[in-house]
């Protein structure tokens, strides 16, 4: 036993105070509970930690070989933990059940109305997450299978069977009104639904007004959490969709939504790229889920390979969860990828090599401290390399050519949509390149969807008239605003002209036409710049796709592509015009 002596004890706004016996102890005593994952509050000088009360598994757990003494209410909190790890257990027996035996997850919903409606993949979905058992799931089926469905039929059986009374659910900005839409759409009259937007002094006055389901954006978490809680009250289910946005621990986003989260009776995550950049994505998001049970008292090694490990084994026997994708649940046309090498155009190319070799020739010449410090400026500059590639106006206001790549666009669009009468997606992450992409193709009346289009009302005009109307033929968007949640099958065609280097508005944006409704094979065309960092970047992407993939267990066929494609034919050829040896 160590000489480190520790109390505990809980205040009247039951979070608890950790009290070391001195000075050196406390410095001792914060470096286990920042070990053990343990977000706590100390002032300066001060000779306490504070912690909340539902963090005491993890407490202990960091200080194993302590002498802790630990005061009555304490005790009960302790044993309030192992209940807890009690009801882990048994809702992770249930989700499994539930997923193995989709005749049980029927006779779970026997006589409720939803079975008429519902897919069976969603059947599962909604048995496990209105079981009474299981208070925290996280949805993972992947894009297209209709996660919103199964989370609003939950909400609704679990408001039916009186576990949950009313509902708080935490969407991206664009998506909080295709909530109430779909939501009317399933239950037209049944539920009061009101969507907490605008200003601050506007979200106070929609949460005074009576609903049974509240529907905001993430920031309203971190601005009005107090008032979120009371109006969920003690029966309340927590929402979070598109729960990539909560992954960062030390975000405030992520930490106010776990805040309510712990009022929260119970609570459905949903996602459909839930690791879009590590395995550390899926901790929070599971910690939000279960209020930290999956992980709890779990310490998370730095190295990569060794955190995907850990993370993978962990989410394998403990994490309550579902995931299905497209290709188990129902069939849909195959997509193939053509990556398409694009010259920079003379001016472009000068522009871009001056840019890249002032960037690599400073980065060679400062320390790894400075280019710690200076990380973000040079990030920056590593971003202009890209706008570039895409459209040197948005980094020279001087430059007046036309970029490769839309002259690569000039040559598609003509066979795909003059010759073949295809609707094309493009898709851009710059808005110096989706101007210039909007104003260089009237002829297609094209509708646009990136961070300038904020009213919902004209992003559902904009995806009516793509999907409707004959003469509409070119949709341009940017995946970081419009990847998500949007149907846009009547295209089978999306070129990427250029792309975010955030995984997840990637993954996201493929499925906008490769998702249910989809009668026709899918084609995505990739222009990449050549002989520029383009092809890196997109091979990181590709790259996570893949670990993303293998750290879920993702049985994936992988599509087809022009160069493997190739690859194995001229494999195959050469093997055949190989010399044969002698039979013996």
């Amino acid at each position: 036993m160590r000489e480190e002596l520790v109390s505990i004890t809980q205040g009247r706004d039951g979070r608890l105070a950790l009290r070391p016996a001195g000075a050196l102890t406390m410095r001792r005593l914060s470096a286990a509970l920042r070990n053990a994952g343990v977000t706590y509050e100390a002032e300066p000088g001060s000779p306490f930690a504070i912690v909340r009360a539902d963090a005491i598994d993890a407490v202990l757990h960091g200080l194993k070989g302590w002498s802790v003494k630990l005061a009555p209410g304490v005790k009960d909190l302790v044993g309030a933990a192992a209940d807890r790890e009690q009801r882990h257990i048994r809702a992770l027996a249930v989700c499994r059940r539930l997923a193995e035996d989709p005749a049980a997850a029927r006779a779970e919903l026997e006589g409720y109305a939803g079975l008429d409606v519902l897919d069976p993949h969603q059947v599962i979905a909604v048995a496990a997450a209105s079981h009474p058992a299981v208070d925290g799931i996280c949805i993972f089926d992947e894009q297209g299978l209709g996660k919103t469905v199964e989370a609003l039929f939950a909400f609704d059986r679990l408001h039916e069977t009186g576990i949950a009374e009313k509902a708080v659910i935490f969407a991206p900005k664009n998506m909080v009104l295709e909530w109430i839409s779909d939501l009317e759409r399933f239950f037209p009259g049944r539920y009061r639904a009101s969507a907490i937007v605008g200003t601050d002094a506007e979200k106070r006055t929609a949460l005074d007004g009576r609903a049974d389901i509240y529907v905001t954006n993430f920031e309203t978490a971190n601005r009005l959490g107090p008032r979120l809680v009371d109006v969920l009250g003690s029966a309340g289910l927590l929402i979070v969709d598109e729960s990539f946005f909560v992954k960062n621990a030390n975000s405030l986003r992520t930490t106010s939504v776990k805040r309510i989260r712990s009022q929260a009776a119970r609570c459905i995550v949903l996602c459909g790229t839930p690791a879009p950049n590590s395995a550390a994505d899926l901790v929070e998001q599971f910690n939000i889920a279960d209020g930290g049970a999956a992980f709890m008292g779990i310490e998370l090694p730095t190295d990569p390979a060794e955190l995907r490990e850990v993370v993978g084994e962990i989410v394998a026997k403990r994490g309550v969860y579902l995931r299905r994708l497209k290709a188990q649940v129902f069939e849909l046309p195959s997509r193939s990828f053509n990556r398409i090498e694009v010259p920079l155009e003379p001016r472009q190319r000068s522009l871009y090599d001056s840019y890249s070799d002032h960037l690599a020739s400073e980065v060679r010449e400062v320390s790894n401290e400075e280019f710690a410090r200076r990380r973000a400026t040079f990030a920056a500059r590593r971003m202009a390399l890209l706008q570039i590639c895409s459209n040197p106006a948005a980094v020279d206001p001087a430059y007046d050519a036309v970029p490769g790549k839309l002259e690569a666009l000039d040559e598609l669009l003509l066979e795909l949509i003059d010759r073949r009468g295809e609707k094309v997606l493009v898709w851009s992450f710059f808005t110096r390149s989706l101007d210039a992409i909007v104003a260089r193709y009237g002829r297609y009346r094209p509708v646009r969807i990136d961070g300038t289009v904020t009213r919902a009302e004209d992003r559902r005009e904009a995806v009516r008239r793509f999907q409707q109307e004959d003469d509409t033929m070119l949709f341009i968007g940017n995946p970081a605003a419009a990847g998500a949640g949007l149907t846009l099958h009547s295209a089978r065609h999306a070129i990427y002209e250029s792309m975010s280097n955030q995984a997840a508005h990637y993954l996201q944006s493929l499925d906008r036409i490769h998702r249910r409704g989809q009668q026709r094979e899918v084609e995505y065309h990739v222009l990449l710049a050549s002989r520029t960092i383009e092809e890196s970047e997109y091979g990181r992407l590709l790259a996570k796709e893949l670990a993303a993939q293998d750290l879920l267990r993702d049985e994936v066929v992988a599509p087809v592509t022009r160069e493997g494609f190739l690859s194995d034919l001229l494999a195959a050829t050469s093997m055949s015009k190989a010399p044969q040896a002698n039979p013996v």
